[in-house]
């Protein structure tokens, strides 16, 4: 299975409430640019599964677009901000029938999944806002131990264009 995972957009700094803040024009832009240059890297998710704050549910749609995603988007709370890496590894086991995931989601908890997903919980990975990255997973024991096959910042997918 590969799994992408991208970290939401650039959002408003302020809003009633942190799970309100929306993707900035900029956000959306450099999250099209990423995209743009996923759709080289043939990243077509099977499933997109994303964090129910406003921010990544945009994030998500945006993906949806452009990489001609047809399905629904399933909302979880294991992506949400403060929610831990063997929530989603869960939520990854309990769709492991899928050739490809796509989930959207925020930091810490990205950080810290990446490094999961690779079988390194040590690893510090610093994993920006609009970042994609790839692991590809080939069994479901209880803990993951992934293969990284590339990782995509904003910068480099603003370096192509």
């Amino acid at each position: 299975m590969q799994v992408h995972l991208l970290r939401h957009g650039v959002a408003e700094e302020t809003a009633s409430n942190d799970a309100e803040r929306a993707l900035t024009m900029d956000g959306r832009k450099k999250l099209r640019q990423i995209l743009q240059t996923a759709v080289h890297a043939e990243v077509h998710p099977t499933l997109i599964l994303t964090s129910p704050l406003k921010r990544a549910v945009q994030t998500a749609e945006i993906a949806k677009q452009v990489l001609g995603y047809k399905s629904n988007i399933l909302r979880t709370k294991a992506l949400i901000p403060g929610s831990n890496v063997e929530e989603v590894w869960n939520e990854i086991r309990a769709h492991r029938e899928e050739a490809s995931l796509l989930l959207v989601g925020h930091n810490p908890l990205f950080e810290n999944l990446a490094a999961y997903l690779l079988g390194s919980p040590e690893l510090q990975v610093d994993f920006k806002k609009g970042a994609l990255l790839r692991v590809d997973i080939e069994t479901f024991p209880a803990h993951p131990r992934g293969i990284l096959r590339w990782f995509l910042t904003a910068r480099l997918a603003d370096s192509r264009a």
